[in-house]
């Protein structure tokens, strides 16, 4: 469904991304992880034709992103953080992307609209809400238009346990629905009962890619964090 050939990406003489190469497919949720400054960002952006590598190409359903940019209409992104105009509403804020989306839009996914109570609250204007609030907003936002594949930067930051459930479940049903989710977090926890796959990088490059069955065998740890700790001790003992 999306795949990285051979991508390179520098900016000034920092190394963001470093001949990165990996598939990823449809019914999958998959850990993007690493310590800061990995890259992490960069492919995400590069995924979303935000950034444009240097070198190599990405492909969305065997179409190459640089020629073929509809693509981006079957993405949902959410980012770590974010940003709308102070003034408007909630409302104003989701009818604004449908509009903006038009027809393309298609059938809209509002369930998280729902569960999260944000139908009670499309009055607040933006600039009131909390960050946890502002969370909901963009976790509804990602999935509102149905999209094949969604990308989650640090999706349960700052959310209360109740709402972090919310959007779990919602994550886990859109997997099984066939749909590709890419998610990155520094909360390795909540991670466990999400993914299949891990996608482990460092210093711009891809150290790894592997089911979270592999991952749990060959560091004999059942816990995503434990399993991802020993590898960075690992990696820096090779060091």
């Amino acid at each position: 469904m999306i795949k990285a050939s051979n991508v390179s990406k520098k900016f000034g003489r920092l190394q963001a991304l470093d001949n990165v190469s990996l598939t990823c497919n449809k019914g999958e949720c998959i850990a993007l992880i690493g310590p800061n400054g990995c890259g992490k960002t960069t492919l995400i952006k590069s995924i979303l034709g935000m950034v444009v590598c240097d070198s190599g190409f990405i492909t969305f359903n065997g179409q190459n992103i640089k020629q073929h940019w509809q693509y981006r209409a079957k993405i949902g992104y959410m980012p770590q953080i974010g940003r709308y105009p102070d003034n408007m509403t909630i409302g104003q804020v989701l009818n604004m992307m449908k509009d903006i989306r038009g027809k393309e839009s298609g059938k809209l996914d509002e369930e998280l609209v729902t569960n999260f109570g944000l139908n009670e609250q499309m009055q607040k204007r933006m600039r009131t809400l909390s960050g946890g609030t502002r969370q909901k907003v963009s976790a509804a936002l990602a999935f509102l238009f149905n999209p094949d594949v969604l990308i989650l930067d640090e999706p349960t930051a700052g959310l209360d346990p109740l709402s972090s459930e919310i959007l779990k479940e919602k994550i886990i049903s859109e997997k099984n629905r066939g749909k590709l989710v890419l998610i990155t977090s520094h909360i390795l926890s909540e991670l466990d009962d999400l993914v299949t796959q891990v996608i482990y990088m460092q210093e711009g490059k891809l150290c790894f890619h592997k089911s979270i069955d592999e991952l749990r065998m060959d560091t004999g740890e059942t816990k995503l964090s434990k399993a991802i700790s020993n590898v960075m001790l690992e990696s820096m003992k090779a060091k």
